[in-house]
C-alpha cells in the first residue's frame, strides 16, 4: 500500500502507533521491485549528523521478514522488515563523534551527533555561497569537519535521497545555501557541538508548493489553492520535504515570501498551516521555525505605490506572534533596490542563529529588533511602543527615517520622528489630527530604527485599514 501510493504520486503517512504521530515514510524509500539488501535511508550515511537528545528514528528498506540490527553509541536495537521497509528507534544520543554505526553488516562511518536544521524556501535561501558577499574568502575559510551539509536534489520524483552528507570544506560549501551555511557557522561557534544542515530549497516557489495537499484541503481558507487548476500545490512538499521525514531535526529556517506577495494577507494563514503541517508529520512537537523577513527591494512608481511586500512582511510578523516557537530575522538594512537577491547573506544567517539560541536553546539574550506593540495619539502626535526594545532604541546614521502619518482621509505623508525613552513619537505639520502612523511601509524603503543591540526594527503600521491583498468578500 505504501509503495503503491508512492508510484501513484499520492501523499503517504504511516502512524507511530505508540504516540499517534503521523510520519511520512514512503518517499524516502529506495524504490525497487525487490530489496536484496538491508539499505538505510540516504540521510543515514557516512558523514551524517544525527540529532542529539531525542528518541531517534533509523529506517530504510529490506526484504520482508529480514531482521535488521542497528548498533550505535552503546545501543543495539533490532526490528523486522515489513512490506519492504523497516524502522527502529534509538534512545536519545549525546553530542560528539565521529562514531561508526553498524546496520547488520553495513558500517556507516564518520557519523556525528549534534544539532540538525532544515534550511528551506525559495531563491534567497537557495542562493549559493559562491554568489554571496566576500565569497572567495568565505569559501577558502569554510573547512570545518564538525559542520556537515546535505543538499536535497531539486524536484526529483520519486525522491531517492543520495548518500550525500559532506563535511564543510571549500568543495562542498561553494554550492550550498549561503544563508544556511552562515546560520550553521554561527550556530557552531556559539554551541560548540556538531551541526548538520539540510538544504531543501528552490527559487521562484510559493509556500503552497511546500505544503501538503491534505493540509491545504483541511483549511477552509486555503482549500481554493488546491482547486485552482493553474497552481501546483504540494509538489515540492512531496518531492523535497516528505523524503526527509522522519529524520531527527531540531528545527527549520525559512526564507520565502516573494512568490506569495500578491497573496500577502492569505500568507499569514498559509505559512501557519505549513508550519503545522511540517510539525505534524515530523512528530517532534512544536520544533522551532525561524523566518527571514523579506528585504527591501523594488523601485516603485510614486503614483502607483505597491505595498504588497510590506503586507507580506506584516504577515510574517503576525505568524511569529500567533504560532509558538517561531521567530523572525529582520533585514531592512541589507536590501538592494534593484536586486531581489541581496548578496549580504552573513548577517541573515547570524540573526537566524541569534534567534535559534534564544528560541531553540533557551539562552537569555536579545535576539530581535523592535517589534510594534501599541500606539496612542496625543497633542497631534502618534506615540509608538515596541516589544524587543533591548537596552534601548536608537536611530542609526542620523535622524529617524521611513515614517509616515495620515489623518482621517487616510492619505499618508512623510513624517518626522524622534525617540523618547522606549517610544517613537511621529508627527507632521501637514497632518494636525493624525489617526495612524506607518514605518517602512513599501516594497523598497530606507529605514534606520534599531535597538542598541544593533538589530533593526520591523516595518509596521498602527492602523487596521483594509489591505490591498485582502481577498474580496
Amino acid at each position: 500500500m505504501v509503495l503503491q501510493a508512492l508510484f501513484e504520486h499520492k501523499e503517504v503517512s504511516v502512524k507511530k502507533s505508540a504516540s499517534g504521530i503521523l510520519i511520512i515514510m514512503a518517499l524516502a524509500l529506495i524504490v525497487s521491485s525487490a530489496f536484496a539488501a538491508v539499505t538505510p535511508s540516504g540521510l543515514i550515511s557516512d558523514n551524517a549528523v544525527l540529532q542529539q537528545g531525542i528518541k531517534l528514528p533509523i529506517w530504510g528498506t529490506a526484504d520482508a521478514g529480514e531482521k535488521v540490527t542497528v548498533t550505535f553509541q552503546g545501543q543495539t536495537v533490532s526490528t523486522t522488515a515489513k512490506n519492504g521497509w523497516w524502522m527502529l528507534w534509538l534512545n536519545p544520543l549525546k553530542a560528539g563523534g565521529p562514531f561508526t554505526m553498524k546496520i547488520n553488516d553495513l558500517e556507516i562511518k564518520n557519523v556525528l551527533v549534534g544539532e540538525v536544521w532544515v534550511c528551506s524556501g525559495q531563491s534567497n535561501m537557495a542562493w549559493q555561497v559562491k554568489s554571496a558577499e566576500n565569497s572567495e574568502k568565505v569559501i577558502a575559510d569554510s573547512k570545518d569537519p564538525m559542520l556537515r551539509l546535505f543538499l536535497v536534489p531539486k524536484m526529483r520524483w520519486p525522491q531517492v535521497l543520495p548518500n550525500a552528507w559532506q563535511e564543510a570544506a571549500p568543495e562542498s560549501t561553494t554550492s550550498f545555501s549561503a544563508v544556511g551555511y552562515f546560520f550553521g557557522k554561527h550556530l557552531r561557534e556559539s554551541l560548540n557541538v556538531p551541526v548538520g544542515l539540510i538544504d531543501s530549497s528552490i527559487g521562484g516557489t510559493p509556500a503552497d508548493a511546500w505544503t501538503s495537499r491534505s493540509a491545504l484541503l483541511s483549511n477552509a481558507a486555503l482549500k481554493e489553492i488546491v482547486e485552482t487548476p493553474w497552481t501546483r500545490p504540494s509538489y515540492l512538499y512531496n518531492s523535497m520535504i516528505a523524503p526527509l521525514v522522519p529524520y531527527g531535526i531540531r528545527g527549520a529556517i525559512w526564507y520565502q515570501g516573494e512568490s506569495n506577495a500578491r497573496r500577502a494577507y492569505q500568507y499569514r494563514e498559509l505559512l501557519s498551516a505549513m508550519i503545522k503541517n511540517w510539525r505534524d508529520v515530523w512528530g517532534e512537537g512544536d520544533f522551532p521555525f525561524l523566518i527571514v523577513q523579506l528585504a527591501p527591494f523594488g523601485r516603485e512608481d510614486p503614483k502607483r505605490p505597491d505595498p504588497s511586500w510590506a503586507e507580506l512582511r506584516e504577515s510574517q510578523v503576525q505568524v511569529t506572534q500567533t504560532v509558538p516557537k517561531t521567530g523572525i530575522a529582520v533585514i531592512t538594512d541589507i536590501g538592494e533596490e534593484l536586486n531581489i537577491h541581496p548578496v549580504k547573506k552573513d548577517p541573515v544567517g547570524a540573526r537566524l542563529a541569534l534567534a535559534a539560541r534564544a528560541i531553540a536553546y533557551g539562552e537569555k539574550l536579545i535576539y530581535s529588533g523592535p517589534i510594534y506593540k501599541s500606539s496612542t495619539i496625543k497633542d497631534g502626535k502618534v506615540i509608538v511602543s515596541f516589544d524587543h526594545v533591548g537596552s534601548g532604541l536608537m536611530a542609526k546614521d542620523g535622524d529617524l527615517t521611513g515614517f509616515t502619518v495620515c489623518g482621517e482621509d487616510r492619505s499618508f505623508v512623510l513624517a518626522q520622528a524622534k525617540i523618547e525613552g522606549n517610544t517613537v513619537v511621529v508627527w507632521s505639520a501637514d497632518v494636525p489630527k493624525p489617526v495612524a502612523a506607518r514605518y517602512g511601509w513599501s516594497n523598497w524603503m530606507v529605514v534606520n530604527l534599531f535597538n542598541k543591540e544593533d538589530l533593526p526594527a520591523s516595518p509596521f503600521r498602527t492602523d487596521d485599514f483594509p489591505l490591498t491583498t485582502l481577498p474580496a468578500e
